[in-house]
């Protein structure tokens, strides 16, 4: 894959474009990672606080009305309610897959059956999270969006 940077002067004007004969994962994933690049969340990690890039969170969870947002190395305690994460990230490669769990789509390496008609992801780091029954359709959906039939 050939890569051009062409240096611009006004930071409004920046913009990644991609040329393709075929629109696959790999490149669904160059692009949510473009367009995330930048979006930062905010959290706090053993009481101090921490801006999060976007691109590096693996996934949120909810747990005892707190939020979680787990990187490789890292969890830090964010505001809000998973379901305000899934609604504004949903456009930056973050899809529910159980009613506790906001995964980064980009971040996931495998996924495989699970006993109880559920599914495991693993994720990038060796991490493991269960897709339940009830969001496993709808991940199928936004996979096969993307021509992956993982599920």
């Amino acid at each position: 894959m050939k890569t051009v940077i062409h240096q611009i002067t006004d930071k409004a004007d920046e913009l990644v474009t991609i040329d393709c004969c075929e629109v696959t994962q790999e490149i669904i994933n160059l692009r949510d990672h473009a367009e995330s690049v930048g979006d930062n969340i905010s959290g706090v990690t053993d009481g101090k606080s921490v801006i999060l890039p976007l691109s590096d969170i693996l996934y949120f969870e909810a747990v005892d009305e707190k939020v979680f947002a787990y990187t490789e190395n890292d969890v830090a305690d964010v505001r809000g309610r998973l379901y305000e994460y899934e609604d504004r990230l949903s456009d930056k490669g973050f899809a529910r897959i159980s009613k506790s769990v906001l995964v980064h789509l980009n971040k996931i390496v495998s996924i495989s059956p699970s006993p109880g008609r559920k599914f495991e992801a693993e994720l990038c780091n060796g991490e493991r999270v269960i897709i339940s029954r009830q969001y496993a359709a709808d991940l199928k959906k936004i996979l096969l969006g993307g021509k992956i039939n993982a599920l």
